[in-house]
């Protein structure tokens, strides 16, 4: 367990008029303005929230 791989998580759409939830979610994972990038570990936790939002996030590999 010495490598982990790491997702950058961009912030494309807003947030406005959107559910608390998935409000809640973005402000979880650090996202709070348009074009915000924030890098994760890709843990199970993690990426269940990716998956929440998916339609107002980018992902990617980071280094």
């Amino acid at each position: 367990m010495d490598k982990f791989n790491k997702i950058k998580i961009t912030q494309v759409k807003s947030i406005i008029d959107r559910p608390k939830r998935q409000k809640d979610t973005m402000k979880a994972l650090g996202l709070r303005k348009m074009n915000q990038s924030v890098v994760h570990v890709a843990t199970p936790q993690i990426m269940g929230m990716v998956g929440k939002i998916n339609h107002l996030v980018v992902v990617e590999e980071a280094n």
